[in-house]
């Protein structure tokens, strides 16, 4: 018989919910990578395909992807096994379930180290160390071979110790806090970057339309996959946050919402940093340079340039936390669920993989080869098969109910055509794509 509800608990309620979901979602990628995109790909004129991805991926995507967690009412081996099951395969969906989990853990571990150098730049912003030296000297410092051991195992210590004691709670109290924080804090920053001198020049960058850049097949190619990765459409971490989600919540409607609200934390991001880049004429990047190198020396030239950083690395620490309880938790529910783990047996296992790996991997090309691997391979893999095992494995009949519950309207009916026939296609096209361009995410 079905559980009404998760030995973990459940979210207090859909905005709770919602909260927890766009921590997730929010993320390095919105900060480093689509500023950039944005205005390397048509500006304005990009807006177009990549909100149109955003939406499709947001409606099919990531509601089957909670649904499943609801309907399973566990995490990622479970949902596949319950997948499987209706083919009398369970013992293949069992198998199958490790790619996605294993790209959730892929992610957590390069992400830890990220997230160990962010907080190093912060502790340096408070010092005034970032600020009283060559930028790329103190990034080089951080991302040499355990370069900043003692921020990466702060930060996983971090992470275990609120996942070990509060469960659902911790995440979603976690999450109402340092989300809205983090929205505060950029548009504090925004605001403050539109009053400097040439700020107009990165709003150009950002808004001005390039329509011919739609005629490019790399445009949507970007669009596409800066959509897709931006949302953690990973067929492992929304369906454990899916599994914490009361019967009497509309999932479609929570999942646009996560959306809208993950747009809106990307496209804070490009007001808050592009203008203050174009002002102090820094050469425009992507990528960790844009974060330890580019911005850190226009925080050199600007008034109350230690203050902006403080704030800067304080925001990005948020954004960063939240999308990393959600690559834990999906691993630690799943060593709950199907190995019986004790709760805090299952996180410090968690946290010393995390290190035992990571910690080889803290040199900057080391770790972006990793990520790399993980997000070109592993990570489109275990999307495409949590599409394939939701849509036509477990199969729509099954899927629509769940996903009909806590609804006083009935689902689209396109909703079935856009998941079976436009989503589960396009994640094998993220994953190909992917291939050939080394990376669209």
């Amino acid at each position: 018989m079905r559980q009404s509800q998760h030995r973990n608990g459940v979210f207090s309620s859909s905005i709770g919910f919602v909260i927890a979901c766009v921590g997730s979602a929010v993320g390095l990628g919105n900060i480093w990578m689509f500023p950039y995109r944005l205005g390397q790909y048509g500006g304005a004129a990009f807006l177009i395909p990549y909100l149109l991805f955003t939406f499709l991926f947001g409606w099919v995507g990531l509601s089957a992807e909670f649904a499943i967690g609801r309907l399973a009412r566990t995490g990622t081996i479970g949902s596949y096994e319950l997948c499987f099951a209706e083919r009398g395969k369970k013992k293949a969906g069992f198998a199958l379930s490790w790619i996605p989990l294993l790209g959730s853990l892929g992610i957590a571990i390069g992400y830890a180290i990220i997230l160990g150098w962010v907080l190093r730049a912060l502790f340096g912003s408070v010092s005034g160390a970032v600020l009283s030296q060559e930028p790329a000297a103190f990034f080089s410092g951080a991302t040499g071979s355990f370069g900043s051991w003692p921020w990466h195992i702060a930060v996983i210590v971090l992470v275990c110790f609120l996942l070990t004691f509060g469960m659902t709670k911790i995440i979603e109290k976690c999450s109402k806090i340092l989300m809205p924080l983090f929205f505060v804090l950029f548009l504090f920053l925004s605001v403050w970057v539109a009053f400097l001198p040439g700020a107009a020049e990165g709003y150009r960058f950002l808004f001005i339309p390039d329509w011919s850049a739609l005629l490019r097949v790399d445009t949507w190619v970007m669009a596409m996959g800066q959509a897709f990765f931006s949302l953690s459409i990973t067929g492992s971490g929304m369906i454990v946050y899916g599994a914490y989600l009361d019967d009497s919540a509309d999932i479609p409607k929570a999942s646009l919402r996560t959306a809208f609200f993950d747009t809106c934390a990307a496209l804070l991001s490009g007001l808050a940093i592009m203008p203050a880049v174009f002002s102090f004429q820094v050469e425009v990047t992507s990528g960790p340079a844009l974060m330890f190198i580019t911005l850190p020396t226009v925080f050199q030239k600007m008034p109350f340039g230690q203050v902006f950083a403080i704030i800067f690395f304080i925001s990005v620490f948020f954004a960063g936390i939240t999308s990393l309880i959600n690559m834990f938790e999906a691993v630690i529910e799943s060593l709950q669920h199907r190995f019986h783990f004790p709760r805090k047996a299952a996180a410090l296992l968690c946290g010393a993989l995390t290190l035992f790996v990571g910690i080889w991997l803290e040199a900057e090309p080391a770790v972006g080869s990793w990520l790399d691997f993980v997000t070109i391979v592993i990570v489109p893999i275990g999307a495409v098969l949590g599409a394939i095992s939701i849509y036509y494995v477990l199969g729509w009949g099954k899927i629509s109910a769940e996903l009909q519950k806590g609804r006083t309207r009935p689902l689209s009916r396109l909703f079935p055509v856009a998941g079976r026939f436009v989503y589960v296609p396009l994640t094998v096209l993220v994953l190909i794509l992917g291939l050939l361009y080394g990376g669209i995410g």
